[in-house]
């Protein structure tokens, strides 16, 4: 199980309301819920990954593609501190705001960047996502990209999401699983919220006992 001490986000959801005075990369009516929305949604990845895995790799380099102002890369980063980050946007803006939060919050193991997945040249252990497009539309822009997997977050039903990216690429229905974040964060918002895995032949759920 993931552990951590909420105290230690109280100054990043600071930045991150003051930074979305001047540049909105969060819907103001739901800036109060930076917390609660933003931060423990991402990391329900880390959660996942303490499941399933037992944690990343040590020195494991993540690529976060569509950061936006930092979401899930940030509160990643802040829970693996010996972990690299590589946190992508096409949008310069949202960089400027996800290496502000970084930098104030003195995170040495990220790096923004201002580009296209596309344009990467390095390989990375994990690519993390949240909710950017759909998984058809997501998966050939990382594609070669990975070496264990993609962590996506996600909401809604899923299931027609899944079946489109199967028949497209051809993947193997065993090289997918999700997760229901609602069996780590029992809210409403969570309800209908998922982490999507996509690599490796899923071996099993992380509560499985198999």
């Amino acid at each position: 199980m993931l552990e951590f001490d909420s105290k230690q986000f109280e100054s990043a959801v600071a930045l991150w309301r003051e930074w979305n005075e001047r540049i909105n990369v969060i819907s103001r009516k739901d800036a109060d819920n930076i917390y609660e929305h933003h931060i423990l949604h991402s990391l329900a990845i880390a959660e996942y990954v303490e499941r399933k895995y037992g944690g990343f790799k040590p020195g494991a380099r993540i690529l976060d593609l569509g950061t936006g102002g930092g979401f899930p890369g940030i509160p990643l980063a802040m829970v693996y501190p010996d972990l690299q980050f590589v946190l992508c946007d096409s949008i310069g803006k949202k960089v400027r705001v996800a290496q502000a939060v970084a930098d104030g919050l003195g995170l040495r193991n990220v790096t923004c960047v201002n580009a296209r997945a596309e344009s990467l040249p390095e390989q990375f252990d994990w690519v993390v996502s949240r909710a950017v497009t759909s998984l058809e539309n997501f998966y050939p822009w990382v594609r070669g990209k990975y070496r264990e997997g993609i962590l996506y977050l996600k909401g809604g039903d899923i299931n027609q999401e899944i079946s489109d990216l199967l028949r497209r690429f051809g993947l193997k229905p065993s090289s997918i699983g999700t997760w229901p974040i609602h069996e780590w964060l029992d809210d409403e918002y969570f309800a209908e919220k998922f982490v999507i895995e996509i690599g490796k032949d899923y071996l099993c759920p992380p509560n499985s006992n198999n």
